[in-house]
């Protein structure tokens, strides 16, 4: 084990892929030169060269776009998005492109590229940079989206999707990046997509999150036992694949479900979870499923953004709204 934080997990996952198939390129806006606007590919074109470690323009959908055509040409792109609100630039090509390409072509061509992109507030960024739009990306049948809590997982889902044959989003969490730190296993290390994580044991509540949100519910949950209230937290990793059984079995177990998402509250993903529950595990419910999020504005100015993003207080509000319902 070494003890990294998620930026560290990112760049040596990415270094060791590169070792490990000569195939993989990485592209996307200052990925080279100066290695990524987070550092996250720092070194990595000096080390692997210019030919697989390149600076794309500001262009989102150009940046897709040459990872399908890359793709297509036998190689394993790796795209960072700035940020994943910018993504949007470029959803013609994700979406109609990227996602659609081996249901298009029966199979002939598969679509190997790995999405990276940071997202999700807490660090005071500018307009348009923290937006937590995973929703619309998992309503793209044909591509798979994953989002890591911790240094560990960071590295196992990237390693996952970078040898995966379809395309996968990974989404980063920004305050996670050099705040969650973590001990990350030496050497190969992967995670499958559709297996959610027991961050918590609990008997009481199941408490749903995914990325930075799984800490806040991690401080919610240590808040309510103090007053008695002993909560289960669920780290879901992957959303699409979505571990059902897991989420079945959870809220068996507590009969009350919370789920928390950075999103805007109204179409989040939040939604998807929430129906999954009420399909599975309808009958073992004492109260009903809950939702906690973001408002349904965009995402505030800094100045602002500590009242939008959902904090341990409120969770723990819906925590005990639940108990005791």
């Amino acid at each position: 084990m070494t003890g990294m934080n998620m930026v560290e997990a990112v760049r040596s996952t990415l270094e060791a892929e590169m070792r490990r198939d000569e195939r993989v390129v990485l592209l996307g806006e200052d990925v080279g030169k100066s290695g990524g606007v987070f550092r996250a590919t720092d070194r990595l074109q000096t080390e692997f060269g210019a030919d697989r470690v390149f600076d794309m323009p500001t262009s989102e959908a150009g940046i897709i776009g040459a990872a399908v055509g890359l793709a297509g040409s036998g190689l394993v792109p790796v795209v960072e998005m700035q940020f994943l609100g910018f993504t949007q630039q470029g959803f013609h090509q994700l979406g109609n492109q990227l996602a659609r390409m081996r249901y298009r072509t029966n199979g002939a061509l598969t679509m190997p590229v790995t999405i990276r992109a940071p997202f999700g507030g807490g660090v005071r960024t500018p307009e348009l940079h923290s937006d937590a739009f995973e929703a619309l990306f998992a309503h793209n049948p044909g591509m798979r989206l994953v989002a890591p809590a911790t240094a560990a997982d960071m590295k196992g889902l990237l390693a996952t999707a970078i040898r995966d044959p379809d395309p996968i989003f990974v989404l980063e969490p920004l305050r996670g990046y050099r705040l969650v730190r973590d001990d990350v296993p030496d050497g190969d290390h992967l995670v499958p997509f559709g297996q959610a994580r027991i961050a918590r044991e609990g008997t009481d509540v199941t408490v749903i999150a995914w990325s930075a949100m799984v800490q806040v519910a991690m401080e919610a949950a240590a808040a309510a036992a103090e007053q008695g209230i002993d909560v289960q937290v669920i780290d879901l990793r992957s959303l699409v694949p979505l571990d059902c059984d897991t989420i079945r079995e959870a809220v068996a177990r507590t009969g009350r479900a919370i789920v928390v998402q950075e999103a805007p509250y109204t179409g989040g993903f939040a939604g998807e979870v929430a129906a999954t529950v009420a399909e599975e595990a309808f009958l073992h419910l004492e109260a009903p499923v809950t939702r906690v999020g973001g408002y349904d504005i965009p995402f505030p100015m800094p100045q602002l953004e500590d009242h939008y993003i959902p904090d341990a207080r409120r969770i723990l509000r819906a925590i005990r709204a639940a108990v005791h319902f």
